[in-house]
Order: C-alpha cells, then structure tokens, then sequence
C-alpha cells in the first residue's frame, strides 16, 4: 500500500539509480574544474574524481559504468570547455543555437573517453581490489591520453594539469611527463575511493592511507630535485600584450595604429630579446610596408636586440600560395630565422576531410594553412637557443620536448582573443606551466589579449600581465640546460605503468573466473 504522492519501490529505486549513476558524476565532472586554472584548488579535482571511481566500482554493469563516465565527461567539459561556443558564435558568426549544438557535440564527444574508461575498467577486472586500485585509474589515464592523440588530439583539461603547479603531484611531471601526473592523481583518487569501502581500523585500511602517503611524500620530494641547471647569464626578455581586439584585428582602420603600437612598444623595450605575438602584425610577412620592417630591423641592429614577430609567412607552391603560422626572428645580425607551427588547430586553421561545408557557415579567416616541418631548431636569440610553440602547441608535451636538449628557454606565443573572457586563457597558462616542469625549462608567454607570463622551471607563475590590457612584461629569464626523464623517454614510460596496470588486473580477474 502507498500514499497517494509517494513514489513506489521500483520508482525511488529508479530515481535513485538516476541520481547515484548520472546526476551525482554529472556534479563531479563540473567540480573538477574548479582544480584548473583560474582557481588552481587541486584537491577538489582529485575528491571528484574518487567520487566517479566509487560510482563506477559499485556499478552492476561495464555498461552502467560507461553511462556514469559519460555523464561525468559530460560536466566536466560542458563547465570547463563550453568557451569553444565563444569562438564559433562571437567570431566565427556561427548562429547562436547552432554554436549550442556544436558545443554540445563537441562536449559529447570528449566525455566519450572517461565512459569508455569505465566500461573497460569493469569489463577485465573482476578482482574488486584490482579494479579499484589498478584498472580503474589506468583505465582513466589511458583514454586520456588517447583523447590527446586521437583525430590531432586535445589533450585540454588534462588530469595533471589541474595539479600544477601547487599540488605534490605535480613533482612527477619531469618523471613521467603530465599523463603521468594524471596517473599519481588518478591514483589518489582511487585511493580515496577505495577508503570509503574499507573497514575502519582495518588492515587493508593502513595499507590504503600508507599507499596514499606514499605517493605525496614522493611527488613532494620530486619537486625538489633540480633534473636541470642554469646555464650562461639570465637573458632580459620583453614580452609584448597589444590587446587588439580579434572582431577588429584585420580591419584596414585598425592595421596601421597595430603596427604603429607595436614598433614603438618594441622600440621603448629595454631587453635583449623582444617578442611579439601570435600573429601580431595583420599583414603576410612579406607584405609588411618595407620601410616598417627595415625600420625594426636598423632599430634592433642599434639596440643590440633580437626582435621575435608573430606573423603569417606564404610561399607560392604549384598555382597557389602556401601559408604558415610563424614566429620570425630580426636580429642585430645574421638572417632572419623563422619556426612555423606544426600542430595545427581543426576548423581554425585547416577544414579535416569532408567538412567543407564548415565554411559555409563559420567566418574565420585562413583556415588553410600549412604544416610547418615536424622538426625544427629552436630558434637563437641573445645567443641563448629558444624552443617554440605557436597557439595551443604547448597543451601536447610530447611535442615541446622535441626542441630538447639544445632549447635552453621554450616560448609560447598565442591569441586567445578568440575565446573572449572565459577560462580558456588561464587554462591555456596552466598547460604551459605544466610542460616548464615537465622540460625543467623557464617558459615565457607573449599573447594578444593574456596571459602574458614568466614561468620558471618549477611551473611557477615569476610575473604577467593583468588580462584585456596592453602593455610590455620585463623579466630576466634564466637558461638551463640538461635533460628531464621525461625529455628522455616522452610519453612511453606512463603507458607503460598504464599497460602494466591493465594487464594485471586483467590476469587477477581471469584467474578469478
């Protein structure tokens, strides 16, 4: 007999299946960003994460897993990456409800990964111990990082990265690059998880927090070991912000006071290497007016600076141009030296196969560019060699190495303008924060809009630049030299600890069944 209102047996237990196996992941998901940048709370990314582990370790089924890693995927890249909506709507001219939808799948798409995660966490470890502590977190870590190389990849909002720079943890990214800072999280969280299911007072329960201490006491001390050393004299470096906003970037009323600001602010710098940003001058390279580019050039042979400039190269191949996002260096002597951008942003910089019909509907300019060559020397400045990453280059750490070990500082030139005042440029700085740490190399920062940044071998955040503002940062960056574990090995050493895991807990449940 029930009261007329209240809900059956079947019905409460439904709902709570839904409030337990979706709603509560879905909240996770969207806390997890509060560990990212701009907050930095790391601990708060890593509690969420235990709550996704212990949802997944009691589901009934690899399936219902799968569902929960969804929903979870789902809230946490709807909070932390729905900026996207910006870029296609604000300045690509994208409708507004089709700029939703394709947010929407976009997200969808991402939280594809944890579900998959889930579903093979559940599906080979039938041993509760190993599929709490083994399968589950390298499960997790492994479609991450599948998630950063898939299609090109987008390794954005990455586990290890909301451990940088603060958490212990983070001390493994010069180990084992940020997968493997993901895994020491991931880890943690299990832990945790595994701790609300333990018995109090348990043996199994000090072993649980002897593990979890563990890991802390040696990301801590990880953090202290200097895997680089300084090299030379600290170079003096300007980092130049313009500001200019991106709706207006390429108007012919806006182009002359953008190179008038930009020669003068390059002129005033006092600094032995200046830098401009991603495409700074709104202008092919060589259509730059003549005089303005001999004028930098007399100015930077005068000053006995190197001035590094955001701009678009194009070379005639064929019957048409090739163009290529580049920084080129001007210098007190010698030729120009130049680095174009290898790993290039989908729909923003080239159209992937078949979606031609993108450009019907979105209204960004040049989106045909060239890849650069995979590898390139760093580019020499103030006799100091420099590894570079145009854009969101820096988010793959795999790929910042190549320039290791002659790069003795790595630069990040970018425009984020394109995601207005949304989360994506202090995210963007967090990414590059993370690989100083995994290159044990100072990483300097020059964006249109911010974050202009000095971060140091540690990952920390030396000096920038208040965002939307224009202006010139002034640091003395350090060279260092020497090579990181991770420098050495990249990603192979994570994957595998990752394999390692699965494979055990596969074998534990099979001889289980």
């Amino acid at each position: 007999m029930s009261f007329a209102g209240e809900a059956s047996p079947p019905a409460r237990s439904a709902a709570r299946i839904l409030a337990r196996g979706l709603l509560l992941p879905a909240v996770a998901g969207a806390a997890t960003v509060v560990g990212f940048a701009p907050f930095y709370w790391w601990p708060v990314t890593v509690v969420a994460l235990a709550v996704l582990f212990r949802v997944w370790d009691t589901s009934g089924s690899p399936l219902q897993a799968a569902l929960s890693g969804f929903a979870f995927g789902l809230g946490m890249f709807l909070a932390g990456v729905s900026w996207v909506f910006v870029s296609m709507h604000v300045y690509g001219a994208m409708p507004v409800a089709l700029a939703a939808v394709a947010t929407f799948l976009f997200c969808a798409y991402l939280a594809i990964f944890p579900a998959l995660a889930g579903w093979l966490a559940l599906r080979i470890a039938r041993d509760a111990t190993c599929r709490r502590l083994a399968a589950i977190p390298a499960a997790f870590v492994a479609f991450e990082w599948l998630r950063g190389v898939l299609f090109t990849g987008f390794p954005w909002l990455t586990l290890g990265a909301s451990q940088t720079p603060s958490s212990p943890l983070a001390g493994f990214a010069p180990l084992l690059g940020g997968y493997g800072v993901s895994l020491a999280a991931a880890l943690v969280a299990a832990i945790l998880a595994a701790l609300v299911a333990s018995a109090p007072w348990s043996r199994g329960r000090h072993a649980l927090l002897a593990g979890l201490a563990t890991l802390l006491i040696v990301g801590g001390v990880l953090k202290a070991v200097p895997f680089t050393e300084p090299v030379g004299k600290p170079v003096s470096v300007a980092l130049l912000q313009g500001n200019v906003a991106q709706h207006l970037k390429w108007r012919d009323e806006v182009r002359t006071k953008t190179f008038t600001d930009y020669a003068r602010m390059a002129q005033e710098a006092r600094a032995q290497i200046v830098v401009l940003p991603e495409t700074a001058l709104p202008a092919f390279f060589d259509r730059l007016p003549p005089r303005y580019l001999d004028g930098l050039r007399d100015h930077a042979r005068e000053a006995g600076k190197d001035i590094l400039l955001g701009t678009v190269e194009r070379k005639f191949e064929g019957e048409k141009y090739q163009y290529f996002n580049s920084l080129v260096k001007i210098g007190r002597a010698g030729p120009d030296e130049s680095y174009r951008k290898r790993h290039l942003v989908p729909f923003g910089e080239f159209i992937p196969w078949g979606f031609d019909w993108v450009l019907k509907v979105l209204k960004i300019p040049l989106t045909d560019f060239g890849r650069g060559d995979a590898r390139q020397a760093p580019i020499t400045a103030a006799g100091v060699a420099i590894g570079v990453a145009i854009c969101y280059e820096d988010i793959f750490g795999s790929e910042v190495i190549d320039h290791l070990p002659r790069a003795q500082l790595l630069l990040n030139v970018t425009n984020d303008a394109w995601f207005g005042e949304s989360f994506a440029a202090e995210q963007h700085l967090q990414a590059s924060q993370l690989r100083a740490l995994e290159a044990g190399r100072w990483m300097l920062r020059s964006t249109n809009t911010g974050v202009t940044a000095a971060i140091d071998e540690r990952g920390y955040v030396v000096a920038k630049l208040p965002q939307f503002t224009s202006g010139t940062l002034l640091t003395e960056a350090v060279p260092r030299e020497g090579l990181t574990p991770y420098a050495r090995m990249g990603d192979l050493a994570v994957l595998f600890i990752v394999a390692a895991l699965l494979v055990a807990a596969f074998l534990k449940g099979f001889h289980k069944r």
